[in-house]
């Protein structure tokens, strides 16, 4: 048992490992290519070569960046196979197809046309070479749409039925994965990806600021970076709410912790800085915060866009105590009957399996019937106390603390750098914003990683909720290995990364030499 708990740990650790290194690549990649593909339009449209230079320095960025976040993509779904082999067979009907049409389609799009994008110039025309940018751009975000829907399915799980011959799900409806969930969190993470491009974009911009060099390159750069951007997080922010909604309605628990709410009311505060108390437990009385500031009705206008609703706390969630749209309250599952009719389940799924082996038709029929009337509370089963089934409260709710302030700073960066890239002299004076915004990068990367660990770390212990708990779904591998090359891992990301930002700054530094504007 000791070597299990170890292997699902290290196996945790090393899929949020290789997940948080490759987020630092998605989303540049996501809004670079857009910003690429704004600044080659306005050179086709212009025929200005200053546009022409701006969009082969920034396209090479991108590229660089493109081929670095590929390679981490890889080693991340190749884990489902090594790490978490049990997760793919008992889902892997549905959750392999958007990952297979994300390879069949985006991937060999991107490959195809991102080649001419940097191997067409004078050898296509300037329409055609445009075309292959903008489809680069749309095929970078077709490959983000179906890994979102392959991860949405696992926050909410649908369009499938248990099949009890084969012990697995197998699909039943396709199209039920465009859920509510997988929409909004498709545009919600592609348009971040606009907003952390426009940072950077902005950032690298003022380094040249900074150094007096191709300060006309930056002033424009710096104008498409801060409206795409701008655009980016403001879009952002609407997806945002579009996914407190859902969440909500389907993972309370997630959003209890995000709030690190135990005991829910209508009207529901929501609190805009605190520090949780470490003690607090689920079931003893201590306060949940050591201090906080309440925003009044906050979270019941953000959870179900109405001041007076009630939002459920992790106590109510667990005790199976909600408040419908009436006002009434209601009794939904409490968590210990869930952890009884789930293990009810998985005794009924084992009953089927021996009468199939004996060829008992009548009693595959009866074991069947009884486990898929409890088959939505199968992975409580696998836990042994309510404990088991709370995700870690003071990571989700610092981290999403860390996301809405970053985020909320962001559009005051935003426009603020929209007016002064509008005021040249003044942009190219003001060293304070300059260096502002050389911080800020790592301020947007602190904050798309945030949103990550909201949406991860909210979810556990499941891998797909409700069904599947961590502690299932893992290969059947010694800790050893997985500890070994967590750190193997561990080292070839930093490298990678290292040599990224090495490669990038040798770039920019050898272009604060040419003319570029």
């Amino acid at each position: 048992m000791n070597d299990l708990l170890t292997t699902v740990d290290w196996s945790r650790w090393q899929f949020a490992l290789t997940a948080i290194y490759h987020w630092l690549f998605v989303p540049l990649t996501l809004g670079l290519a857009v910003i690429v593909g704004i600044m080659e339009s306005i050179y086709v449209k212009t025929g200005d070569d200053k546009w022409l230079k701006t969009t082969k320095f920034w396209m090479t960025l991108f590229g660089i960046n493109f081929a670095i976040g590929v390679a981490t993509g890889l080693i991340l779904e190749f884990e489902f196979g090594t790490n978490w082999s049990n997760y793919s067979w008992f889902v892997g009907d549905i959750f392999g197809a958007p990952l297979a049409i994300e390879g069949l389609l985006a991937f060999f799009m991107e490959a195809t046309f991102v080649a001419v994008m940097f191997f067409g110039w004078g050898k296509v025309s300037k329409g055609f070479h445009l075309a292959s940018t903008w489809l680069t751009a749309i095929g970078a975000s077709i490959s983000a749409l179906w890994i979102l829907v392959a991860n949405a399915w696992m926050q909410y799980p649908v369009g499938m039925e248990f099949d009890p011959a084969q012990m697995r799900n197998v699909m039943d409806n396709f199209w039920a994965l465009f859920s509510g969930i997988a929409v909004n969190k498709f545009f919600h993470a592609v348009l971040s990806g606009w907003a952390l491009a426009g940072v950077f974009v902005i950032a690298v911009s003022c380094w040249f600021l900074l150094k007096k060099k191709n300060t006309d390159f930056a002033i424009r750069s710096i104008k498409v970076g801060a409206w795409t951007g701008l655009v980016g997080l403001l879009l952002t922010m609407y997806t945002g709410d579009g996914s407190a909604v859902q969440v909500t309605r389907h993972q309370p628990m997630k959003l209890a912790a995000m709030e690190g709410l135990y005991n829910g009311s209508t009207s529901q505060s929501l609190v805009a800085v605190g520090l949780v108390n470490p003690d607090k437990q689920w079931n003893n009385d201590e306060d949940p915060y050591l201090f906080n500031i309440d925003l009044p009705y906050g979270l019941s206008i953000l959870a179900r866009h109405d001041a007076n609703a009630f939002v459920p706390g992790i106590n109510d969630i667990i005790a199976g105590v909600d408040i419908n749209e009436q006002g009434d309250t209601i009794n939904t599952v409490s968590y210990a009957e869930r952890i009884e009719r789930g293990k009810a389940a998985q005794e009924s799924l084992r009953r089927f399996d021996t009468a199939r082996k004996a060829g008992d038709a009548a009693a595959m029929e009866k074991a069947r019937a009884d486990m898929m009337k409890d088959y939505q509370f199968f992975g409580y089963g696998y836990f042994d106390s309510v404990d088991q089934a709370i995700p870690p409260v003071a990571l989700t709710f610092y981290s999403f603390r860390v996301m809405v302030i970053v985020g909320s700073y962001l559009i005051l960066f935003f426009l603020v750098v929209l007016f002064a890239a509008y005021r040249k002299q003044w942009l190219q004076r003001e060293k304070w914003l300059q260096w502002t915004a050389m911080i800020t990068l790592l301020l947007v990367y602190l904050c798309s990683q945030a949103g990550w660990i909201v949406a991860e770390v909210g979810r556990q212990p499941w891998t797909v909720q409700d069904l599947l708990p961590t502690c299932a779904a893992i290969s059947d591998i010694p800790s050893a290995s997985v500890i070994t090359t967590f750190w193997i891992f561990a080292a070839i990301f930093t490298m990678l990364l290292i040599a990224e930002v090495s490669i990038m700054c040798r770039y920019i530094s050898r272009n604060a030499k040419i003319q570029l504007d």
